[in-house]
């Protein structure tokens, strides 16, 4: 099984309601939302200043599509940030639980 995790900001409001969601409709097994990150960033043209959640997202390499589209969905932004790295290692009985937990 290939696992990943995915980083989406959303603003601080909508961050659990992003995560509960993606829980709810299994597409991941484990949502950290960290309340409150300041972002800086380009945006048309100019720089944005703002504070949002960062979303920690963690699934199985086959859920990305869907959990894209979910998050796309239920987002507020235009454009919102949704990321993806490989998970190369970890601890075997946490990687366990999660594909036991979204089998269910």
């Amino acid at each position: 099984m290939e696992y990943i995790v995915i980083f989406a900001t959303t603003p601080i409001e909508d961050g659990k309601k992003i995560a509960k969601h993606l829980i709810e409709g299994k597409t991941a097994v484990c949502v950290n939302v960290i309340p409150k990150v300041y972002s800086i960033f380009w945006w048309e043209g100019k720089i944005e200043e703002c504070d949002e959640a960062l979303l920690v997202i963690k699934t199985e390499k086959t859920r990305l599509d869907e959990v894209i589209n979910s998050i796309k969905d239920i987002h507020p932004y235009e454009v919102p940030e949704i990321i993806a790295v490989s998970i190369i290692g970890g601890n075997k009985k946490y990687l366990d639980w999660l594909t036991e937990s979204l089998a269910l």
